[in-house]
């Protein structure tokens, strides 16, 4: 009687070794990217609520007047220069007696060298925890089409082109989103 062998079947030892590293390895990869993706879950909305923030502010001082006499003043609707106004030019910083939201736009800064800080909305709602904005406004000039540059600089009566910035730094690393708009005077028609 002829018996044949038949070829053993299964897994060498190590063979055996390579596959368990090799699943090993990608287990450990796949856990990992997991870690980091599930630890970094809140970072979009973090961001996303600063970035929310900054526009609201930024759409807030952009939507605010920008006349030559402060809005208050019997004239600010029709002077087309500064000497018009018939009791308070406007200047930078807020006039006695303004809160938020301030009732022209360079209101919102002291001075165009100056930083406004702020941690509450228009309403006097807190931002959330650790959220800060800061608002620095500058004259622009040479803002406008070629041949039609519009002139600026610091002088009430010459404040003609804004630049606003707005930044919001937030947690957890005091990472920031920071925003531009400008903004020009269009007196005496500006008043609603």
């Amino acid at each position: 009687m002829c018996t044949t062998r038949r070829p053993a079947r299964g897994f060498t030892m190590i063979e055996l070794i390579i596959f368990i590293m090799i699943v090993g390895i990608a287990v450990v990869g796949t856990i990992s990217l997991l870690s980091v993706t599930s630890g970094r879950s809140a970072d979009p909305q973090i961001r996303k609520q600063a970035l929310t923030i900054a526009e609201s502010l930024l759409e807030e001082i952009e939507l605010a007047h920008f006349t030559l006499c402060d809005p208050t003043d019997a004239t600010a609707d029709v002077a087309a220069h500064a000497s018009d106004c018939s009791s308070v030019v406007e200047d930078w910083g807020p006039e006695a007696g303004n809160s938020r939201p301030y009732d022209n736009v360079n209101d919102y800064v002291n001075s165009s060298t100056h930083v406004g800080s702020y941690t509450t909305d228009a309403n006097g709602g807190s931002f959330p925890s650790n959220y800060v904005a800061t608002v620095s406004i500058k004259t622009e000039s040479g803002l406008g089409p070629s041949g039609g540059v519009i002139m600026s600089d610091n002088t009430p009566a010459n404040m003609n082109a804004l630049r606003i910035k707005v930044r919001v730094t937030y947690p957890p690393n005091n990472d920031f989103v920071e925003l531009d708009g400008y903004r020009t005077r269009y007196a005496p028609n500006s008043l609603p």
